[in-house]
């Protein structure tokens, strides 16, 4: 039997340089606590997915056109040049800290309605752009986040061209966004193993240990190769208020999202609502499904299922989803109580679109059990794909 693409194994894209970001702290409630996004969670998603035969791909330098279509130029400036401006400015003897930590937020309540100036300090600076005090930046930050984002710009191209089709099946490629042949073809995917995570960066800001929004740039980018509407679906444990901000207007992009409801007191607090539906021309394109804590497989996949019900009557050509695996039960940043086969299972219920797609990695810190609940969902969106292709 020839091979078909139902049998070719998802490719994943990442690049060595995502390592290069070492947080090496939180400061949360004032306290130097250990940072939970660590260098180590890149490492067992790669090998997990070497080790479940997909193709790795090196991800490409990002083109800052791509960029630029999602962050304020000033946000690139201020990511890429701030921890040099923190060295000279001696901040790692005194007062000893050696990471980019802000200390004063320009807020609306504070600035009375007059506009932001460009602060002339750098630890005056950093709370220009980051609204939060645990995500730090360290000399490898910025070379960490750009090869991020340049990981969901390569699987962007790797499922608009379908190139990995032809060249692992011998397969023609679809005609048109979305269109499979029943029985043959599943719709194409690729994974970019994004390391740090996005979905908590906004246009002109950046916090949740998110810095450039991974999510949002492969949207933007498959909207500018041909996609007329896209799906973001998120199912990170923690909203994506970043995502949701930077689209909120659009009538072309949906974003829908299941999370802990953070009215129970959970990240990001002020966003994540189910009453958040849009404004402008993007009315009832923002789906927000929040649950309770401790939430199972019952109501999670529930959720996933609406999500997927919106995604559908949207009618999108192409989907972007937001994968955190950090709804699992034993992850210790989240409350869920998500199973492993309920990780799987929401893979199946996303692949069920049979749309081309592009799975951006956001949340998942238990380490032992990251890597396989990364492989775990993968392999659910291939299923599911494959039988949306068959019927």
């Amino acid at each position: 039997m020839s091979p078909t693409v139902a049998d070719a194994p998802i490719p994943f894209v990442w690049h060595p340089r995502t390592r290069r970001h070492v947080p090496s702290a939180e400061i949360w409630l004032g306290v130097r606590t250990p940072g939970t996004e660590v260098v180590e969670r890149v490492d067992v998603i790669r090998d997990a997915l070497i080790r479940a035969g997909h193709r790795e791909v090196t991800a490409r330098d990002p083109d800052r056109h791509a960029l630029l279509a999602v962050h304020s130029p000033e946000l690139l400036e201020h990511l890429r040049t701030i921890h040099d401006a923190w060295a000279v400015g001696g901040y790692a003897t005194d007062p000893g800290q050696d990471r980019v930590v802000p200390y004063v937020f320009p807020t609306v309540g504070m600035l009375g309605g007059l506009p932001a100036r460009r602060a002339a300090a750098p630890h005056a600076r950093a709370g220009q752009f980051c609204y939060d005090t645990m995500t730090l930046i360290g000399p490898g930050t910025w070379d960490a986040a750009e090869a991020a984002a340049g990981a969901a710009l390569t699987a962007v191209d790797l499922v608009a061209e379908a190139a990995w089709v032809e060249h692992e099946a011998g397969l023609p490629r679809a005609e048109g966004p979305g269109q499979v042949v029943p029985g043959t073809v599943r719709a194409p995917i690729a994974y970019a193993l994004c390391r740090p995570p996005g979905h908590h960066a906004t246009r002109e800001a950046f916090g949740g240990s998110c810095y450039l929004n991974n999510a949002a740039i492969a949207a933007e980018a498959l909207r500018a190769r041909g996609a007329r509407r896209v799906a973001i679906l998120d199912v990170d444990a923690h909203h994506g208020n970043g995502t949701q901000t930077i689209f909120y207007g659009r009538g072309d992009v949906l974003y829908a999202s299941v999370h802990v409801d953070p009215g129970a007191g959970w990240f990001p607090h002020f966003m994540g609502f189910a009453d958040e539906t849009g404004f402008h021309g993007g009315v009832g394109t923002n789906v927000n499904i929040p649950l309770p804590p401790r939430a199972g497989d019952d109501r999670w996949l529930a959720a996933v299922e609406e999500l997927v019900g919106a995604a559908a009557a949207f009618h999108p050509d192409a989907v972007v989803v937001s994968l955190g695996v950090d709804a699992a039960v034993e992850d210790p940043e989240s409350p869920l109580r998500v199973t492993r086969e309920g990780i799987a299972a929401t893979g199946v219920l996303l692949g069920g679109l049979g749309l081309p797609t592009v799975v951006v990695q956001e949340g998942g810190y238990h380490l032992r059990t990251l890597g396989a609940l990364v492989a775990d969902a993968l392999a659910g969106i291939a299923e599911g794909a494959v039988r949306a292709s068959r019927r």
